[in-house]
């Protein structure tokens, strides 16, 4: 029997990835698509990528929503959402309802944090496993993806009760699920795919929450600048770096625990966003000008609320995070009047 593996959001990120883990044998990677579905049931994905090359992914099956793929009644091993994490607008564990079975493992490849817990209140025997990227995916046109950089991926098993508790016999399995979603992955060509701890999981979410909430923003306040040229300006290098630092010291002692010595230092990443002259901008950024919702509340709002309920602030955050959400609150009225 084949592994059943769906993917739930399957845009650019979503894609990609589907892409590597088919080249695997004994997996049958299906899709639930958006926007993109005619394109792709018609055509597959066409992938484009200086790793790996072009080449075409077809999915097992295309699914056009969630309903079509309960009607398939098929047994799903795992579940992969990639879709943009909005709990301001919407509850999107409510679409695996009927597709998430006794043996079926959630990975979630989300921004932000706190985007597990709506998952697990609704799914409380489920495997899931918690996954942190940085790999630059974009679809330029439906069903056209196109990978610019970076491969890397990390996953862990989201074991909230290790936080205060002791292990449950459970654990196990969760962390099985989680070893055998990566070692498919490097199976499929992410060399650098990585099964860690819980955690060392959620400090990894802590550390890209550092990148994507001084340069998300940034980027919306300054009117769509790249990653390369904020980086590059002096007083948008000090500010990034603030926000990074601010984020870096905070996140230790809401976890009671010192971030990996492994991981960028503030300098590192800027210095690293320095040499990308790829054009590449935020995500917020184009979503801001496509005129979607923005991903405000997991990459801001969570993060500002889980270190208030310990006890910290983050003025630079708070800052950033009180500005574009009144910037997107402001634009959501003016269009209600249209």
């Amino acid at each position: 029997m084949p592994t059943n593996i769906l993917i739930v959001g399957a845009g650019a990120i979503g894609a990609f990835y589907a892409s590597r883990l088919a080249l695997v044998p004994g997996l049958s990677v299906s899709v639930i698509c958006r926007s993109n579905y005619k394109a792709v049931r018609a055509n597959g994905f066409q992938i484009t990528s200086p790793q790996y090359g072009d080449y075409t992914f077809t999915p097992t099956d295309t699914f056009a929503n969630p309903d079509e793929a309960r009607k398939s009644n098929t047994q799903w091993n795992y579940i992969i959402v990639s879709t943009k994490a909005l709990p301001d607008v919407s509850d999107d564990s409510e679409i695996l309802e009927g597709l998430v079975g006794k043996n079926t493992a959630i990975v979630l490849i989300q921004n932000g944090l706190g985007v597990e817990e709506p998952y697990a209140c609704r799914f409380p025997g489920a495997v899931i496993c918690s996954a942190v990227t940085i790999a630059t995916c974009a679809q330029p046109s439906h069903g056209r993806i196109k990978h610019n950089r970076w491969t890397r991926i990390n996953s862990g098993p989201y074991l909230p009760h290790l936080d205060t508790g002791a292990p449950k016999p459970t654990d196990a399995t969760a962390v099985d699920k989680n070893a055998a979603f990566i070692a498919a992955l490097v199976e499929g060509g992410i060399r650098d795919a990585s099964a860690y701890s819980h955690a060392k999981l959620q400090l990894v979410r802590w550390h890209k929450i550092a990148i994507n909430a001084s340069m998300n923003p940034s980027s919306v306040l300054t009117l769509g600048s790249t990653n390369y040229a904020m980086s590059n300006d002096p007083e948008l290098q000090r500010h990034l770096k603030g926000v990074m630092e601010e984020i870096l010291e905070t996140a230790p002692k809401v976890l009671g625990q010192p971030m990996p010595k492994d991981f960028a230092t503030p300098d590192a990443i800027i210095r690293s966003t320095q040499r990308n002259t790829s054009g590449s901008r935020p995500s917020m950024a184009m979503d801001w000008e496509q005129g979607k919702r923005m991903e405000i509340e997991v990459i801001l709002g969570n993060p500002i609320r889980i270190a208030r309920e310990r006890g910290f602030e983050m003025p630079r955050l708070q800052t950033l995070y009180a500005l574009v959400r009144m910037a997107q609150e402001v634009r959501e009225k003016q269009r209600a009047k249209l």
